[in-house]
């Protein structure tokens, strides 16, 4: 199966897009799928064998880190010379309506997969106003794909309820050997606890940034004293968290990949997670995998991993104070804490990629099955609907 992405995130950048798209495309190396790629300015011209081709991008106003290619790109006679039989556009936005455009064109069919709850991030920025534009014009991006692949069931769900056509679900996976409690050491566990081993460490693993909502973790710190927090990641909001927290045993890392990532999640004892817009939450099934119980609102994609009372507890969205107790909780029963964590490593044993991408293929191959007698002609409108009007359906 030949396969063209039209991915509006990849590297350099880092975030759970990227690593899914690299795990995707050392699946596809490794399956002998040939594979072509359309990104943003600035990755590397191949990962895993696949070409990546690079287009000029400019940076969103709202949301500086995410970087658009302006959909009047052309590069269908790319496309069509590699002659794909599966158009995938991911996270869509701007990159993914030239996808769109080029694959209609050339009657191949579409798969869009959605994977940042934008519409969400609005009340975070004040921007609440733009909300229902986006979704609006997520809806109808979306609705001209034959197939749209969400990440979890909840958000599947949200999908849905906001009017999108054709969702599945298309998980994520773990790489379970890269993490893994075996990673723990005393080097890195002196490290992340400022040289004090002994104490109880927390782990927050993620961009730094408001819709995060990083400093739930602050008020964990004043009602348990003895308590050290290791904070992994990098982002806008780093200054404004280093106030925030001077004074306590917190230690940031910045950006951890690798065996230092894997190392780093192995010397925690618990994870702690407080955004509640997460489509899925990869960094969750890492730090289960490697041995750790996850605490995260029941709220976005960590539902479907965090187990409540088994390998994790889930707590209302907008509740610090239950926030607090859970973690208190862990913190302070160790049999408890420790029974979690290897519930946590079990059931991150499940979630391997290989099975996840078989499952991606198989969808892949049943949407050519479906759509192999018809022709797609439809046209694409660029221009995008008003929150209150909305293109009919191609």
């Amino acid at each position: 199966m030949r396969l063209a992405l039209f991915a509006e995130t990849f590297l350099p950048k880092w975030d759970g897009i990227a690593n899914t798209l690299c795990h995707l495309l050392d699946y596809l190396a490794a399956h002998g799928h040939p594979a072509l790629m359309f990104a943003p300015e600035g990755a590397p011209a191949h990962y895993a064998g696949t070409p990546i081709v690079g287009l000029p991008a400019f940076a969103f106003p709202f949301y500086p880190d995410l970087r658009l290619v302006p959909p009047i790109m052309n590069v269908e006679r790319r496309l069509a010379e590699f002659q794909p039989d599966i158009v995938h556009i991911v996270n869509p936005a701007f990159l993914g309506l030239t996808g769109l455009r080029h694959a209609r064109s050339l009657n191949v069919p579409v798969v869009a997969s959605y994977h940042t709850d934008l519409p969400g991030y609005t009340d975070t920025y004040r921007l609440g106003w733009f909300r229902d534009s986006l979704w609006a014009y997520f809806r109808w991006l979306h609705n001209q794909a034959d197939l749209n692949l969400a990440p979890s069931h909840f958000t599947r769900r949200e999908l849905e309820a906001h009017g999108f056509e054709r969702v599945g679900v298309w998980s994520r996976g773990v790489d379970t050997a890269q993490f893994h409690p075996a990673r723990r050491t005393a080097e890195w566990r002196a490290r992340l606890t400022g040289g004090r081993p002994d104490a109880p460490l927390l782990l927050y693993v993620g961009r730094l940034a408001v819709e995060k909502r990083v400093e739930w973790l602050r008020p964990v710190l004043d009602a348990l004293p003895g308590v050290c927090l290791a904070l992994v990641g990098d982002g806008p909001h780093r200054p404004v968290l280093e106030t925030q927290f001077a004074g306590t045993p917190t230690v940031f890392t910045g950006y951890l990949r690798g065996a230092d990532l894997a190392a780093a999640y192995a010397a925690a004892d618990l994870f702690t997670f407080p955004s509640a817009n997460e489509t899925f939450g990869n960094v969750v099934l890492e730090a289960m995998a490697s041995g750790l119980p996850a605490i995260a609102p029941r709220a976005g994609g960590p539902v479907d991993l965090v187990q409540d009372g088994y390998n994790g507890f889930l707590c209302a969205p907008q509740d610090q104070a239950e926030w607090v107790a859970l973690i208190r909780r862990c913190v302070e029963t160790p049999a408890l804490l420790r029974q979690l964590g290897q519930n946590a490593r079990a059931f991150a044993e499940s979630r391997r990629w290989e099975a996840v991408f078989n499952g991606l293929l198989g969808d892949y191959a049943a949407l050519l099955q479906a759509k192999a007698p018809a022709k797609v002609t439809a046209p694409v409108f660029l221009p995008a609907p008003s929150s209150t009007e909305l293109r009919p359906r191609l």
